[in-house]
């Protein structure tokens, strides 16, 4: 049994070798009979169609040449591309005249062009899954000893996502009808959610009512300058969205997000454990220096205890990998929102990311330029707001007025042209706090009484929103939990800039 088995299977492996790729070359013949008949039938194909797409290498070599001519404003018939074709070519006992003239007579109508290009095009996508699967084992058993596993299952899921996203044929022109159904709804969703907004929702009052929640899509650049605090405000909001999270079962046994949000958060400075440390400090009060020391009480390990009961089941995920480069992050996010579900990515931070080897021999600019496309791009795929912290140059400190601005932004051109929101984090207790007056002098009592005004107090500047007003929004922060909050003692609105 076991030699008939054996033997079995090596037949199969046998037979598997000999089996020819997913192709129609019917279809793909009357596919280019109607663009040579018809050039408009070209257009019905052109968006997600190419040439590569072609099984045969001659039918990609017509349909080349065919595109080229038609975008050149020239008419494509047999004649007119048969010149660009080996005239002593053997195409089954034919001329390239004549099977050109051929597939121009077995032609299907310009109606059913579209419908033969998505075939074309699927079994296309069939033959490149192939491959992959091809490489992913040749690879496995010839892998070299510097490639980790786990590396070869990013460049998996990089390619299969090349394929997912490129030259779908579902994209190109909507009708305004279409958009504006889209935007209605987003209205009607955004009247019935908490908070009536049409966005993902903060946690912090006064920053939602500016912005209207994390928008989808969105990328949020969330910069500042060294102990302002731009980390612990998204970890708040990162905590806050994970914290109301609600889901719903669907028809299809898919569970969609009602409230809150599924959060993954990329801390490529901090450890996990550092920043679950922080989330523990805020929630429960205990500052976080004290946590570490273990100056705590055993009235204060119960409550940190119980507050860590509480966020088990939150749906906030963490990476802690550092040196990550944009297209690992991007394989990740993606596999994070196909395993749990995902509605909010927040990056900790861009300069700590990395591009492509060939951008970042170019230069650091052109390498945050790649990672900022690349973060925008990111957003738009998975349609998540992404929350990306950002350093700020030293030319602040030089300012008297130390309230950041866009100029600030470290390669700010890539930064702010690729974000749809900025937002500087503000304390001027930080830097009041560092010009404090020798006790006992004039100077110190009203050091004393500029303290006490801005004593716990942040801004969040909101420099740059594309769908509302920038301007400034005050807010409360306690330094020793890392936690900023909504001021209790009046509302305060935010102040145009």
């Amino acid at each position: 049994m076991a030699v008939e088995s054996t033997a079995r299977k090596q037949l199969a492996e046998a037979g598997a070798h000999f089996r020819a790729a997913p192709h129609n070359i019917e279809v793909e013949q009357a596919l280019l009979g109607a663009i040579l008949v018809n050039n408009d039938a070209f257009y019905r194909v052109s968006d997600f169609l190419n040439a590569e797409h072609f099984f045969d290498p001659l039918h990609q070599k017509v349909f080349e040449v065919a595109s080229n001519i038609i975008r050149a404003g020239k008419v494509a018939t047999p004649i007119t591309i048969k010149t660009f074709l080996p005239p002593d070519l053997d195409i089954g006992g034919m001329t390239p005249a004549q099977y050109l003239a051929r597939l121009a007579a077995e032609a299907t109508t310009v109606i059913n062009a579209q419908d033969y290009g998505r075939t074309v095009y699927d079994l296309a996508t069939r033959r490149a899954l192939i491959l992959i699967g091809e490489d992913i084992v040749n690879v496995a058993y010839d892998a070299p000893v510097d490639l980790a596993p786990q590396d070869q299952i990013e460049d998996a899921e990089r390619r299969l996502y090349e394929i997912a996203e490129t030259g779908k044929y579902d994209g190109g022109f909507q009708g305004f009808a279409r958009a504006l159904t889209t935007a209605v709804d987003m209205a009607a969703n955004a009247f019935q959610r908490d908070g009536k907004l049409s966005g993902v929702a903060t946690g912090l009052r006064d920053l939602d009512a500016v912005m209207g929640g994390l928008q989808k899509s969105d990328l949020v650049i969330l910069a500042g300058r060294p102990g302002m605090g731009k980390t612990a405000l998204a970890t708040n909001i990162a905590y806050n969205i994970a914290r109301a999270w609600q889901g719903e079962t669907q028809i299809d046994g898919q569970m969609a997000t009602v409230n809150g949000g599924i959060v993954g958060f990329f801390s490529l400075e901090m450890s996990a454990e550092q920043l679950a440390t922080r989330i523990i400090a805020e929630q429960s009060e205990i500052p976080s220096y004290r946590i570490r020391r273990g100056e705590i009480k055993e009235s204060d390990f119960d409550h940190i205890a119980n507050t860590a009961r509480e966020m088990e089941t939150i749906p906030l995920f963490i990476d802690e990998t550092g040196g990550l480069s944009i297209a690992t992050l991007a394989a990740r996010a993606r596999r994070l929102k196909r395993q749990r579900g995902l509605d909010l990515l927040v990056v900790d931070y861009i300069q700590l990311l990395s591009g492509s080897g060939k951008r970042a021999a170019e230069g650091r600019v052109q390498e945050v330029t790649e990672i900022t496309t690349g973060l925008k791009a990111l957003a738009k795929e998975l349609a998540v707001p992404i929350v990306a912290l950002s350093q700020l140059s030293r030319q602040v400190e030089s300012r008297d007025d130390k309230r950041p601005q866009l100029s600030d932004l470290r390669e700010s051109g890539s930064i702010e042209q690729d974000a749809d929101v900025v937002m500087f984090v503000f304390r001027e207790e930080y830097y009041l706090k560092n010009r404090e007056p020798r006790p006992g002098t004039e100077e110190h009592f009203k050091w004393q009484a500029e303290m006490d005004l801005v004593h716990g107090k942040a801004e969040v500047i909101i420099g740059k929103q594309r769908h509302g007003p920038t301007g400034t929004v005050k807010m409360q922060f306690k330094a020793d939990v890392t936690r900023f909050a909504d001021l209790e003692n009046e509302h305060q609105l935010p102040t145009q800039m």
